[in-house]
């Protein structure tokens, strides 16, 4: 392999793994505040990437956008209360059977709104064949875009939940949910604060992946998989860590090709995800529950 060639998987891996980062972000601040494992994630970030598409048609693409985020908060908001919080201490197969459940319905949803047409936002800058030199390897603009735009959300995430006072109430339910509760704070707007971040989040990252990745209607569960597979490899509940874990999954997927089929790409994160689950099941950083603890 060339130096060339090397750095060019190298920026395709930080780029794709950027993004499996933020969805796994999205699984951790759910999990963290609930102990939920929302497997609906990745349908928040179809939705972004649809919505915005789709807004594009009667207003500006930085406001078609910003309206498409808002629409999928509130979206989440909306499965939290209707299908989420009026359980008492559900079981953990009671919860993913739910939100495998949700997955489904907000993908059939989309199918009969959008159907099967695969779509894309147009690039911010340029287009396809836009490119830019660095030394020898020669990168879309677009890419740029993701990884600023994934490095600014876990910024101002991490700043978020440190330095704010609702943050901070996130983070007390993370790490005790009764003792957060007996200190007056509201915990049942904690979790349906904590699935509009999450939805938010994952359609801002639909929306600025869509241009490279295109978008369909069940173009979201193949990046929930891989999302999954992060947040398990990162350590599950360890956000900072998923960021590590996203790259490195990005990475290894990128160098895949040259010795791996393209069809055959998705199981390296399922292969990837059973032999952390059979070998170190709280992942390479440590435990959940430590994790819980210190993240963000």
């Amino acid at each position: 392999m060339s130096l060339d060639l090397f750095f060019q998987y190298l920026f395709a891996g930080i780029t794709y793994g950027s993004i499996y980062a933020i969805v796994a972000i999205g699984f951790n601040i759910i999990y963290n505040t609930t102990g939920i494992i929302n497997f609906a994630q990745g349908e928040f970030v179809m939705l972004g990437g649809m919505l915005s598409i789709s807004l594009m048609q009667f207003m500006p693409l930085g406001y078609a956008i910003a309206a498409a985020v808002l629409i999928t908060m509130g979206i989440g908001a909306a499965i939290e209360m209707l299908f989420i919080r009026w359980l008492e201490s559900p079981s953990v197969l009671r919860m993913v059977i739910i939100t495998i459940g949700i997955s489904i319905l907000l993908r059939e949803l989309a199918l009969h709104v959008w159907g099967e047409s695969i779509r894309s936002l147009p690039y911010f800058y340029g287009n396809e064949i836009t490119t830019f030199s660095v030394g020898s390897v020669h990168i879309s603009p677009q890419v740029v875009w993701v990884i600023v735009a994934c490095s600014v959300m876990m910024g101002g995430l991490s700043l978020f939940f440190k330095s704010t006072p609702v943050g901070r109430e996130m983070r007390a339910c993370a790490a005790n949910r009764t003792a957060a509760l007996l200190c007056g704070i509201n915990t049942r707007n904690m979790v349906t604060l904590s699935f509009m971040l999450s939805a938010g989040i994952g359609a801002l990252a639909g929306c600025v992946m869509s241009p490279i990745t295109y978008t369909q209607y069940d173009s979201g569960t193949s990046l929930a998989i891989k999302g999954f597979t992060v947040a398990i490899l990162g350590g599950l509940g360890n956000s900072m860590a998923a960021v590590a874990a996203g790259i490195l999954l990005g990475i290894l997927e990128a160098f895949s090709v040259s010795v791996v089929p393209l069809a055959f790409q998705d199981a390296i994160s399922i292969t990837i995800l059973l032999i952390i689950l059979f070998v170190k099941p709280h992942g390479l950083f440590g435990s959940s529950e430590a994790a819980r603890l210190k993240d963000f």
